[in-house]
């Protein structure tokens, strides 16, 4: 069955819950950016961290009720598995983040924490659009949020490189250990980002 039949009303349960989880990862990268920007009522921040992501995986729990209720799939199992572990890869890395912060007590944001955290939630955002294209089967639309993923992946990335140069050169370990954690678990949600945003389309090109 194609994409086109998997997106009609009368069979669009997976596709309703994978939209719930996209927009469920959208507003958990906007709190971690306003988090990192504000760095007030930190504990607080991470409790409703923690409420979002424990939201998303009441849906992928859900997207595995549903599976397992129904006979034939719109789309193979697979491939709506992996897309749901996929979305919930990237809620746990922004879970992550801020319970070191808050665990190890960071002192306050650094300029690499508000891009990393900026590029997180606008890699959430070019996400929710390749979801949104994949409505209107529109592949051109598609490859161009890819492309924006795949750029913010790679400043990422660089950021990442120049932020441990950076604090090895410092010669605090303790800091070191602390922010290290940190910035990784920063850049490998951009990374899963990128790992999703893929996903998508092959899951398009598979099915339209």
């Amino acid at each position: 069955m194609g994409l086109s039949e998997w997106i009609i009303p009368k069979d669009r349960v997976f596709y309703d819950l994978l939209e719930k989880e996209s927009s469920n990862v959208v507003l958990g990268a906007l709190r971690l950016e306003e988090a990192v920007r504000g760095f007030d009522r930190l504990h607080q921040r991470r409790s409703e961290l923690r409420t979002i992501e424990r939201k998303g995986d009441d849906i992928v729990r859900e997207i595995y009720r549903e599976m397992e209720e129904k006979f034939i799939t719109p789309i193979d199992r697979e491939d709506i598995a992996r897309l749901a572990s996929l979305y919930d890869d990237v809620l746990d890395n922004i879970e992550a983040v801020m319970n070191r912060i808050v665990l190890f007590e960071i002192d306050g944001p650094t300029p690499a924490m508000k891009r990393f955290a900026e590029i997180i939630r606008e890699c959430a955002d070019e996400l929710q659009h390749v979801f949104s294209s994949m409505r209107r089967i529109d592949k051109r639309e598609i490859d161009g949020h890819l492309n924006q993923i795949d750029r913010l992946e790679n400043e990422a990335d660089d950021l990442l490189n120049e932020e441990m140069a950076k604090l090895f050169k410092a010669g605090d370990v303790l800091n070191i250990l602390k922010m290290k954690e940190v910035y990784e678990y920063m850049e490998t949600a951009t990374d899963v980002c990128e790992h999703l945003g893929l996903a998508l389309r092959d899951t398009l090109l598979k099915h339209a």
